[in-house]
């Protein structure tokens, strides 16, 4: 038998979206279904075990091929419930004393069932549990019909061995198929008596997919790599909002990213990312965002710039803020009187300029880094000498593009992207360093919302130690502005080497461990406690495949799942980085 769907749009009536959703056609042999897409065969569970545990559908919810498992749950009335017991109890324990009489061996399996009854009904009266109508219904999809009788077979076996007696539905193919669609429709009526204790084991639907703590912006990291499921997570539902991604090079850490960040863009959350390498100017062109191209003719960035609705200490974390800046400038840690020298000069570079501690004189122009160099030059002493020698490049010399005027770009928007590939390897780390302090900056002074900042390559700026704490004291206090740091690195050693280091993990309640190379397994395994089939997965694990590590749903222990990261064509478009596909797009 044959059935088409008459499309009424076209007619000029409007459409229920259960007739969008329909197929076109379908056609209904003895025990299967032909669907545009492919065949598929249904089967209703007639057969239980006496006994099942928490869970006990999970083998069926994480089955690896496509199988549709739909449980229909009606409840029955107590005095129902309570008439249907009795009756069942006097049918059982008649028939016990009938054998007794006539001599009979006794029969174990009516003597427990009536022993079932009894303890049911004493339930019901008194208010424990309750009595329900259950159906479960399986549909099993394949792409042709050969197919289709292996994963038949496979489906059959799996039942089996969990004591269940699933039999297809002949002659009701139909009925078994819709049984199965999210309509809440049953019309097989196969159902069988289940007690509030054996249904509620099998809720929730326990699966390594779904063992997470899920709020109001859960993302689609991918499908189970060992299921068909979907892997969801939320990192603004657990306890910080902080993420480490660590991976060797071409795993697909940065691909990853870019997906995360363009599904919580479609959530409202606010997204500033630091980029090395230019690898996120598709991304920001397909979502309409700010890309900042640092180190590019005319796009300067000034390091005195103050904001007129900053907290009132501004200033004073300016001053602070230039000691670690000139850390990493220079790549040295600052002797206590050279600081004391620098802050000095700052704070008189300000004055200069008309600034002070009061926040009405804040709209003035900013200085510029020259106008810093000029103050120390002015100072008398050896450190202020060595200061302006050490300013030099950043001013007048190799490195002073970046330094050379107000800053020409505000860092605001649902996306921000500071590039920093114009940069020379010397000078990246700074840029690094002033991307995130002027992100940062946003996150404090503005309404609270939720925020992302994402460090690419984050090694650059940990082989810092000024830059190291300074992206140490953001994870720390990133939660406190409902905020969230995502550090993504390729070098592993460099982040769990040091101190500094190991505490941005600690701090991260989100780990995401894609393909790591042999040579630093075992730190991983070490630092992240993998079993030795976790530590052979992330050897062996293809691009795009890899853990998510984090708390279990109620917050009991840790979850981790194996996830292989999938994207729509256009998505796909604006994540890759592969310069073949990138020259074709």
């Amino acid at each position: 038998m044959k059935i088409r769907v008459k499309n009424e749009h076209a007619a000029g009536r409007s459409r229920d979206r259960r007739d969008v959703a329909a197929p076109t056609a379908l056609k209904v042999n003895t025990a299967s279904l032909e669907l545009p897409a492919g065949v598929c065969a249904s089967f209703a569970v007639a057969g239980y075990p006496a006994e099942v545990g928490a869970g006990w559908l999970s083998p069926l919810t994480t089955y690896a091929g496509r199988l549709d498992v739909s449980l229909h749950v009606e409840p029955i009335p107590p005095r129902i419930a309570a008439q249907r017991l009795k009756a069942q109890r006097a049918k059982l324990e008649a028939g016990s004393r009938a054998d007794a009489a006539a001599g009979k061996l006794a029969d174990f399996d009516a003597e427990t069932a009536a022993q079932d009854a009894a303890d049911l009904a004493a339930s019901i009266a008194r208010g424990h549990g309750r009595l329900f109508r259950v159906g479960l219904y399986l549909t099993v999809h394949a792409g042709t019909l050969g197919e289709l009788e292996a994963e038949i077979e496979r489906v059959k076996t799996l039942a089996a061995s969990m004591l269940l007696d699933a039999e297809p539905t002949t002659f009701r193919a139909l009925q078994g198929w819709v049984a199965t669609l999210p309509l809440a429709s049953d019309p097989v009526r196969l159902t069988r008596a289940f007690d509030t204790t054996a249904l509620a084991a099998a809720f929730p639907f326990t699966s390594p997919d779904l063992d997470a703590q899920l709020d109001a912006a859960p993302v689609l990291l991918g499908l189970n790599v060992y299921s068909s499921g979907v892997v969801l997570w939320d990192r603004f539902a657990q306890d910080n909002h902080n993420s480490v991604t660590l991976a060797r090079s071409g795993a697909g850490k940065s691909y990853f990213t870019k997906l995360e960040i363009s599904r919580l863009l479609q959530h409202g959350v606010q997204v500033a990312v630091v980029d090395p390498e230019d690898e996120y100017r598709a991304l920001t062109a397909a979502v309409g965002g700010r890309r900042i191209p640092l180190g590019s003719p005319g796009v300067f960035f000034n390091p005195f710039d103050l904001d007129p609705d900053g907290p009132p200490d501004a200033l004073t974390r300016r001053a602070l803020f230039f000691q670690t800046l000139a850390a990493t400038m220079f790549s040295e840690k600052l002797e206590p009187v050279t600081r004391s020298v620098l802050d000095r000069a700052v704070i008189a570079t300000y004055a200069r300029a008309g600034i002070t501690s009061d926040p009405r004189t804040w709209t003035m122009p900013a200085p510029l880094l020259a106008d810093l160099q000029t103050t120390l030059t002015e100072a008398e002493g050896p450190e202020a000498a060595g200061l302006v020698a050490r300013l030099e490049p950043f001013v007048t010399g190799s490195y002073a593009g970046l330094f050379a005027g107000p800053t020409s770009s505000a860092s605001s928007g649902h996306l921000t992207v500071f590039s920093l590939r114009d940069l020379s390897d010397e000078v990246k780390p700074v840029g690094m360093l002033l991307a995130l302090d002027a992100i940062w900056r946003q996150v404090v002074s503005h309404e609270r919302r939720r925020r992302l900042v994402v460090v690419d390559e984050a090694w650059t700026l940990m082989q810092h130690g000024e830059g190291a704490r300074f992206l140490y004291r953001l994870a720390k206090s990133a939660r406190k502005h409902w905020a969230g740091v995502a550090v993504v690195t390729q070098d592993a050693a460099d982040l769990l080497s040091s101190d500094l280091g190991r505490a941005v993990v600690a701090n991260s309640a989100t780990q995401f461990l894609l393909r790591q190379a042999p040579q630093v397994i075992e730190e991983i395994a070490a630092s992240f406690d993998l079993t030795d089939g976790e530590r052979a997965f992330l050897l062996t694990a293809a691009q795009g495949e890899g853990l998510v590590c984090g708390a279990a749903q109620g917050g009991t222990g840790t979850t981790r799942t194996a996830f292989a990261s999938i994207a729509s064509s256009r998505e796909h478009a604006t994540a890759t980085t592969s310069p073949a596909e990138g020259e074709a797009l």
